[in-house]
């Protein structure tokens, strides 16, 4: 009697918990599945200058693959991600480092945080066109250059270029990093570090031998933030380096913009299951959720 007691109450609770899950598998089928799902059908549909013919064809991906644009393209961005990662990362990991090991007030902590966070009260391309009359020929950092007798003629690269568009993610991104590293960082038990400095380990041994291993999980998090979002990210690109570059989101947008709706869904699923290795990969390196 007793075990069937046991059995009624674990169905009970099986079916609790499938109800409460049910309205968030709802919305994840609806607004996440099932777009994903339509732009996959729609990749191997055809196209022509005026219409959409939804018959079953490789034809987009044969063109995606047998265009050396599209090797071209998505180097590019790659390179965008891996630059703007690496220098996310030093910056990212350096104030928060600071941030939780030198600041010793958890009041001032907060302060300094919430400074870090003042860039994002602004939308991102508000952000982005400040940098414009900055870095433009006659622009502040031209000017000043000139005026320190630095430079003889203004710097032509420093706006729409390749340094420019790499800027601009920097500074919308780095925050991405610096949240998850700094959580981890608040983590780690201080008399770890006591020991460390104990057994007569310097400065520099302590950071890779016992801050940077314990903070993989924060390093892993952030850069799925960083190289997930500089991989999509278009408008960027667009602004920064005056439509002189690309990458695999302006190519997209491209074919939005020309009705072109199968072949942008056919680069947008080569764009999804490129990012889906990568994260995957980098989950190879630490089990977050165990570290966590």
């Amino acid at each position: 009697m007793a075990a069937l007691s046991k059995a009624n109450i674990l169905k009970s609770n099986n079916l609790t918990g499938w109800l409460l899950a049910a309205p968030l598998a709802l919305v994840l089928a609806l607004f996440l599945i099932l777009p994903i799902c339509l732009i996959v059908v729609v990749s191997f549909w055809q196209a022509t200058e005026f219409s959409i013919i939804p018959a079953f064809s490789f034809e987009n991906y044969e063109f995606l693959f047998g265009s050396s644009v599209t090797y071209t393209v998505f180097l590019n961005t790659f390179k965008y991600a891996a630059i703007t990662w690496a220098i996310t990362l030093v910056i990212g990991f350096t104030i928060a480092y600071y941030l939780a090991f030198h600041i010793r007030s958890q009041t001032w902590q907060t302060v300094f945080f919430l400074l870090c966070t003042v860039p994002f009260w602004t939308s991102n391309i508000i952000r982005m066109i400040s940098w414009i009359p900055f870095l433009g020929r006659n622009g502040i950092a031209n000017s000043a250059l000139l005026s320190w007798g630095v430079i003889d003629e203004p710097l032509e690269w420093l706006l729409f270029s390749d340094f420019a568009v790499i800027l601009a993610f920097v500074h919308l991104y780095t925050l991405f990093m610096v949240v998850p590293i700094f959580n981890t960082m608040m983590r780690i038990d201080r008399s770890l570090l006591e020991a460390a400095n104990d057994a007569g380990a310097t400065g520099f041994q302590t950071l890779t031998n016992v801050i940077i291993p314990l903070c993989k999980p924060g390093i892993m998090i952030g850069s799925i933030f960083v190289l997930t979002l500089v991989m999509g990210d278009f408008i960027t690109v667009r602004l920064m380096s005056g439509s002189q570059s690309a990458n695999v989101g302006r190519l997209i947008s491209n074919d939005i913009a020309l009705l072109q709706y199968p072949s942008a869904s056919a680069t947008a699923v080569i764009l999804l299951i490129t990012v889906l290795l990568m994260i995957s990969a980098l989950l190879r390196l630490v089990d977050i959720r165990k570290e966590l």
